[in-house]
């Protein structure tokens, strides 16, 4: 681990070594709002290059624009990042400095671009992270829950079914986690979330950070679920969620468990059959819940 911070400008000066291809991918984190945030070293790293890789471009413009530069611009999102790669490589191999954007934030967090890091490092270029603001680390920083260890789960599954099969697997997930939401969608995920972790789990919704209306919600997925069905504002703007994990588990009779939940699922919907069987069992009404999803679809 290195004792000193780089020295900033005069390190950015000293050539780095010798690749065996010219060109160097950067891969630069943007404001996720505030346009405060640019650094600069994203500044400089934005002026220099030959061509930038933009999410989108039109977005991309606005902030070269508001910065005060002009660079070429190419798009490069989920649709088209395989049939750009060629193209971009090309510019590497012809030693351009091509940067790497998304709309806002870090790059790669559940934003395109890992075609184009992988390809370009596996070709042999130097691939260099400038790094800035990201929607991750800022939610837990005020989140105030354990950050020692978390999981970044991005966006959950839309319908609705994919999305508690995926939160019946993460309802024991003993380490924080950090997910992202569209605002059309937050309401049924807090109840849904509720559901598979407990009403009770603490969570903290983060909703336009470092924007104008900048808010942040802290409660239980239950006091948050019921926040968003009756305050239209929670469901507004960039969303970003952080729940505490799943406390260490307090034993019961699994075995017994699983055999209520296959007898009671026969007759009821899950959230009923995992609050008798937790009961019966000893074992925490969130796990039971995660179980009933996972055993709902086995049961006939």
């Amino acid at each position: 681990m290195r004792n000193k911070l780089d020295a900033g400008p005069e390190a950015e000066a000293t050539p780095a070594p010798a690749s065996p291809a010219r060109g160097r991918l950067e891969v630069i984190a943007t404001p996720i709002g505030n346009l405060s945030d640019v650094s600069d070293r994203v500044r400089a790293s934005l002026a220099r290059a030959h061509l930038i890789a933009a999410e989108d471009t039109r977005r991309t413009l606005q902030l070269l624009q508001a910065l005060g530069l002009s660079r070429p611009l190419l798009s490069l999102h989920a649709h088209n990042e395989r049939q750009r790669l060629p193209r971009l490589l090309e510019r590497l191999r012809a030693g351009d400095i091509v940067a790497l954007v998304s709309d806002a934030g870090t790059p790669l967090l559940s934003d395109p671009g890992r075609q184009l890091v992988h390809s370009a490092a596996a070709a042999g270029f130097e691939v260099r992270s400038i790094p800035g603001p990201s929607a991750v680390t800022s939610a837990l920083a005020v989140a105030g829950l354990p950050a020692e260890r978390f999981c970044f789960e991005g966006f959950l599954p839309a319908a609705q079914r994919e999305r508690r099969e995926r939160l019946a697997a993460l309802a024991t997930e003993p380490r924080t986690l950090v997910i992202f939401e569209a605002p059309h969608r937050i309401g049924s995920s807090l109840a849904d979330l509720a559901g598979a972790f407990g009403a009770e789990r603490p969570a903290v919704l983060a909703r336009e950070l470092t924007k104008v209306h900048e808010s942040v919600y802290r409660g239980s997925l239950g006091e948050l679920a019921a926040q968003a069905a009756r305050d239209p504002d929670v469901q507004r703007g960039e969303i970003t969620l952080v729940v505490q994990g799943a406390p260490p588990a307090t034993g019961g009779d699994t075995a017994l468990l699983r055999r209520a939940l296959e007898l009671l699922l026969a007759e009821l919907p899950p959230a009923r059959a995992a609050a008798i069987a937790a009961q019966l069992s000893g074992v925490r009404r969130s796990e039971a819940y995660a179980l009933a999803l996972q055993l709902g679809g086995q049961v006939k």
